[in-house]
């Protein structure tokens, strides 16, 4: 589908397309004319495509996460120019401050204006790798995955920071690795996958987890179900994010350009919060 047919669709229909709403859209339309005004000083061959179709195709690569075959034949353009094409988009963007997240020196601030945060830990499916099988496979998914952690800020839902490895990584450790510091008068909230935090950061509030020796009581239980609903933003979160398919769906490509394009995603979200 090409920008002219999707200026007729309602609001609500265009972001079901592109996974954005217009004023997105058109915010990054004059970003990437600014960036093309200096491309084109430096030379190169001009695109076949308008920039709104570009963008477009970008988008839709990111939601749908079709092939580039595919996408290279709907656009009327060569497969290694769809390519080139939507590696440009995302490089422009991920450059740019309006799409560019707070990032962990914001969390060691004093005055960051974070009350409480929400860690998490979620799992993208992957082809099977030729080599360390072993360190992709995650037991908890029974299959390869790559592990993204999200930090977000629980008033004001944005995602501040992220880190990635490997699906057999444990939550915890891919927190230690990580190296975020966070500020001793932000609270924190996190699921058991962070056992240990507490002994780290002073002020985490973590679920009690019970043994078979000693059952949870009443009022832990009740704790835990409090936890859990403040717990549950965060997982919204990542389920907005999971709507563009490249996040969710087994991921194709090569594992260098999943995190930019997990940040890039992430960025957008932000960035949709504040229209």
């Amino acid at each position: 589908m090409k920008y002219e047919q999707t200026k007729e669709l309602e609001e609500e229909k265009f972001r079901r397309l592109t996974g954005i709403k217009r004023p997105t859209f058109d915010k990054m339309i004059a970003i990437f004319n600014q960036a093309n005004i200096q491309k084109r000083t430096r030379g190169g061959r001009k695109h076949k495509l308008c920039m709104e179709d570009q963008l477009l195709m970008a988008l839709e690569y990111l939601r749908e996460y079709r092939t580039y075959f595919h996408i290279a034949q709907s656009y009327g353009i060569s497969e290694s120019s769809a390519y080139k094409g939507i590696k440009w988009i995302e490089n422009t963007l991920i450059k740019h401050p309006a799409f560019a997240l707070p990032g962990r020196k914001a969390l060691r601030k004093s005055e960051c204006g974070y009350e409480v945060i929400l860690i998490d830990a979620t799992e993208s499916p992957i082809e099977r790798p030729k080599k360390k099988q072993r360190h992709f496979y995650s037991g908890k998914r029974k299959r390869h995955t790559l592990k993204s952690q999200l930090i977000v800020d629980k008033q004001s839902k944005i995602v501040i920071c992220t880190s990635f490895t490997n699906g057999k990584r444990h939550d915890f450790r891919l927190f230690k690795e990580s190296k975020v510091r966070i500020n001793q008068q932000i609270e924190v909230i996190a699921d058991t996958g962070y056992q240990g935090l507490n002994k780290l950061h002073a002020k985490t509030k973590l679920p009690k987890k019970r043994t078979r020796k000693h059952p949870l009581t009443k009022q832990e239980r009740r704790s835990n179900a409090l936890l859990a609903s403040q717990r549950v933003l965060n997982e919204n979160v990542i389920a907005m994010l999971k709507r563009f398919k490249i996040l969710s769906d087994r991921y194709r490509n090569r594992r260098k350009r999943f995190g930019l394009r997990f940040n890039l995603i992430a960025a957008i979200h932000n960035y949709e919060l504040s229209i």
